[in-house]
């Protein structure tokens, strides 16, 4: 008994490590993060706010600075890598570089609201 609860209480601890991790392994140097920005202007803000205070431009596209309201923004990491496709006409396929996926979830990070 005492050996499963140390093997519970040893994977939610490897868990928790590797989130909190993975958030806090994203870039957050000025280069990264106006990068991150830049593809953000690029790929999404033809719909979504992509910045601390501006507007969707489409009604409904949630603004960038909320997301990690939604869920974990480090899930959007093998998306990005894939391909995001959705279901909704107008949405752009696209895929980032590992490079581009960490400057974009880092630049993410740094405008979330708390």
């Amino acid at each position: 008994m005492q050996r499963r609860l140390l093997t519970a209480a040893t994977g939610v601890t490897m868990i928790l490590a590797i989130q909190t991790a993975s958030a806090e392994t994203y870039p957050t140097d000025p280069v990264s993060v106006a990068t991150g920005l830049e593809l953000a202007e690029i790929y999404c803000a033809a719909c979504h706010a992509v910045e601390k205070d501006d507007q969707s431009k489409i009604e409904g596209a949630p603004a960038f600075r909320d997301l990690a309201k939604r869920y974990p923004l480090e899930d959007l990491e093998e998306s990005l890598a894939e391909g995001i496709v959705t279901g909704h006409e107008g949405m752009p396929e696209f895929s980032f570089s590992a490079e581009d996926i960490d400057a974009f979830l880092g630049y993410l990070t740094s405008i979330q609201t708390k």
